[in-house]
């Protein structure tokens, strides 16, 4: 009985014997990633490690994600839903040109600092940051300045010195290319409609009304004129006059 193996032994056995002889183990991250404890927060840094696609094996205990300095081009649709407690996202210095609606898809009561700074972004759809409590830094980008970008930024709140650095770039109208774009923004309405594009509307609106009564009123006085002068040219036929004897001068008469 002692030759026996134990019943652990011969699990291992049959394990390495249905996996080839290799035993399994967790996804390793790619070459130039690692996990750390920073300030006691679980972090995973993937900065410039030549990624041109999202990382695996990030754990789901991360709080802090870096995947500055890299290669990545769009940031898909539930790309960071697996990271429930993900607090602080760094993408800067890629060349991102897309982001999905849905990027941060899971992150609405977590996120608290993203940054997509210094990367190719002209646009991004509004509805990636919608329900986000975030602060964002979008500097140093090719932004196109229009309706979408002015709709982020009421949805979010700029990370401290970053706001000057959000510039019109080529494919902005040619009048704002190279232009601060917040202070476009506090100039000009880009939105036809919603926020602010209301009351735009709402104004358009009175002017056309205040325009129709002044038109209204121009067109009487020109009739009034023009009746007045007619009369001017034409007076009115006086009706003649009818002698009336009257009973005084009658009975004047009758006494002489």
């Amino acid at each position: 009985m002692a030759l026996l193996p134990s019943t652990s032994c011969l699990l291992s056995l049959l394990l390495l014997i249905g996996t080839g002889g290799t035993v399994p183990s967790p996804q390793a991250p790619p070459q130039g990633c690692y996990v750390a404890e920073e300030a006691g927060e679980r972090t995973f840094r993937c900065s410039q490690a030549g990624l041109s696609s999202m990382p695996t094996g990030i754990p789901n205990d991360t709080r802090k994600l870096y995947l500055d300095a890299n290669k990545l081009a769009l940031v898909p649709a539930g790309a960071f839903q697996y990271l429930p407690v993900l607090e602080e996202l760094d993408l800067s210095h890629n060349v991102l040109e897309y982001l999905s609606g849905a990027a941060f898809q899971g992150l609405e009561g977590t996120l608290h600092l993203l940054d997509l700074s210094a990367n190719q972004l002209a646009s991004v759809p509004v509805e990636a940051f919608v329900g986000l409590q975030i602060q964002v830094n979008l500097s140093a980008n090719p932004w196109r300045c229009d309706c979408a970008l002015q709709e982020v930024l009421r949805q979010v709140r700029l990370a401290p010195g970053t706001g000057t650095g959000i510039v019109c770039g080529p494919g902005a109208r040619p009048d704002l290319v190279g232009q601060e774009f917040l202070l476009l923004a506090g100039e000009e309405e880009l939105c036809g409609t919603g926020h602010g594009g209301t009351q735009r509307s709402t104004d358009v609106a009175l002017l056309v009304t205040m325009g129709g009564w002044l038109i209204l009123v121009v067109a009487y006085l020109v009739h009034y004129m023009w009746q007045n002068r007619d009369e001017t040219r034409h007076p009115p036929k006086r009706a003649p006059v009818v002698a009336v004897r009257s009973e005084e001068s009658s009975t004047l008469s009758t006494a002489v």
